[in-house]
């Protein structure tokens, strides 16, 4: 079993609550679902090749077609989620600014697809990007992702206000 990382940018704003941005699982299978169907802006990457900051900033500008916003890149730690080879480590850095879902222009993947036609079929790596409170955000959120809500709760709790 070989564990495999993850980084991602997790951003926020602050409305008449606190909201957060995730992107939608793209591709067939993700298609008509909704609960544990979204993501933190991420992806994989290689420690020995690059570190875990870059490989966020990177991903994001990947999953999304643009930069990460400017602001301060807060720690939310590392979680390891996943089971047998599919173990991943995901490191994932929170910035508070806002942006304009309609701007997106995802990336793409490809795979076989239908299955076992030998057909390869190109698809986004996320169909739509969303602000949500982070209550919602918690039922939209895969499990293995969930604890970097409470992170970035505990976070803004400590943090003195500007």
């Amino acid at each position: 079993m070989s564990l495999r990382y993850s980084a991602g940018v997790l951003l926020f704003r602050r409305t008449d609550r606190l909201e957060v941005l995730l992107g939608h699982l793209g591709g067939p299978l993700w298609a008509k679902k909704d609960t544990a169907a979204w993501s933190i802006p991420k992806g994989e990457y290689v420690p020995a090749e690059e570190d875990s900051s870059t490989a966020a900033g990177r991903e994001f500008t990947e999953e999304l077609g643009l930069p990460v916003p400017d602001g301060e890149w807060i720690p939310l730690g590392e979680v390891v989620y996943g089971s047998g080879s599919g173990k991943k480590q995901l490191v994932v850095w929170a910035v508070e600014a806002d942006l304009d879902p309609a701007l997106v222009v995802p990336g793409t993947f490809a795979m076989e697809w239908p299955p076992r036609s030998g057909r390869m079929a190109e698809f986004p790596e996320i169909d739509r990007a969303e602000w949500f409170d982070l209550d919602t955000a918690e039922d939209k959120l895969g499990k293995g992702q969930r604890p970097y809500l409470a992170r970035l709760r505990e976070y803004l709790a400590a943090a003195p206000i500007e």
